[in-house]
């Protein structure tokens, strides 16, 4: 996000609220690498920045009163009392705002109050992870007004928060902390149990490599039931087996794990993904450190075709993103992010982004689907003031 929209944010804000903003910040989407559906499970993930952002220009309110402008909404303002905020209250864009607030408050922050006006360059419903930019964006904003002096996997946490409680989808945490701790250069290798972190560098145009992210532009609701029923799934496979998260799964140990399960065939897909998937994010930790970055490829593969046939996430249209981009020659590919619609990633040599992105655009013009958005991802910095 430039300085120049930082100014526009901040001058958009003045007219809307009549004085300036205190200051304006800035807080990313996400690409999710490897490691889909671990972090509920307290698992491994490896996302990393996008330069897209949720932009926010604040300022303090000692009065209760929360007043709301997103630039991506029809509608004026909003106005609500920081003490009337409660969870199930609110189902429009400012739960998402509002709930951190609401999260603050109830972890005995003394927010008072604040204007806020908000504009993304985040696409909503691609799987990019709008809500948590939007959700951190604001958290940084109040924990710098407010001096709240929170690092950023705290207010990870909160964020997470007003999602699961507020808001009521049954996410994870890790678009919150890829949104608050993501650096430039490099993906986030995240322990999701104790919230441990490893910047791994992650610079494929200088290996002459290119990750490409495919918006379907089939949108898709956390919130509605598919997710919170395999995250119960989950949940359920757990307990079954004796444990406290599937993260507690030894791969060595995986088929005697389902052997154990017996005919709960739904749980025993469920719990061979995340194991599974753990050992991948693990795998490709490795090879990036070793510097065999193509060598990830195949495991990006493998990762869709367990999210697609035991997790039962894709839909037509991801699917043909990866078998697509993979005839064309890509290195590997994959649907990213939460499932039933969403983006894919690309991984290809610098000199097959071309030929790839055309192939996949044919691909979705002969189905009949809807063109879908290409662009580069290019791991930038997480969450930060701007001005």
């Amino acid at each position: 996000m430039s300085v120049d929209t930082a100014a526009e944010v901040a001058e958009r804000f003045t007219r809307l609220y009549g004085s300036e903003p205190e200051g304006v910040w800035a807080a990313p989407g996400r690409v999710n690498l490897i490691g889909e559906h671990t972090d509920y499970n307290d698992g491994f993930v490896m996302p990393f920045a996008l330069p897209h952002t949720a932009v926010a220009a604040v300022a303090r309110r000692e009065d209760g009163v929360l007043r709301l402008h997103s630039a991506d909404v029809e509608g004026g303002v909003v106005e609500l009392r920081v003490d009337a905020l409660a969870p199930g209250t609110d189902r429009d864009w400012t739960a998402y705002p509002a709930g951190v607030v609401w999260a603050l408050r109830e972890a005995g922050h003394a927010v008072t109050g604040a204007d806020i006006h908000l504009a993304a360059t985040v696409p909503a419903g691609a799987g990019l992870s709008s809500s948590a930019a939007l959700e951190v964006v604001v958290a940084l904003a109040l924990n710098d007004l407010y001096g709240l002096g929170l690092r950023g996997w705290q207010l990870a946490r909160l964020c997470q928060r007003a999602e699961n409680v507020y808001v009521g989808a049954p996410v994870g945490i890790m678009d919150q902390t890829a949104s608050a701790c993501c650096e430039a250069g490099h993906a986030l290798f995240l322990d999701t149990r104790d919230l441990s972190q490893r910047q791994i560098p992650f610079d494929l145009a200088a290996e002459g490599m290119r990750l490409l992210v495919v918006d379907t532009r089939v949108k898709h609701s956390h919130s509605e039931g598919e997710y919170g029923r395999r995250r119960a799934g989950c949940e359920k496979g757990a307990a079954l087996l004796g444990v406290d998260a599937l993260r507690d799964i030894p791969y060595a140990e995986l088929d005697a794990a389902l052997a154990r399960l017996g005919d709960e065939e739904e749980v025993r897909r469920l719990v061979r993904h995340v194991v599974t998937e753990d050992e991948r994010v693990e795998r490709v930790v490795g090879l990036l450190e070793a510097g065999e970055t193509r060598a990830i490829g195949p495991v990006l593969v493998e990762g869709h075709a367990s999210l697609r046939d035991d997790f039962r996430v894709s839909c037509p249209e991801l699917d043909l993103v990866v078998d697509t981009a993979l005839a064309a020659g890509a290195l590997g590919a994959r649907m990213t992010g939460g499932g039933f619609g969403g983006s894919a990633i690309v991984l290809a040599e610098t000199a097959d982004v071309d030929a790839v992105t055309k192939a996949v655009q044919e691909a979705f013009a002969a189905a009949g689907f809807t063109e879908p958005r290409v662009f580069e991802a290019v791991p930038a910095e997480g969450a930060r003031r701007l001005r």
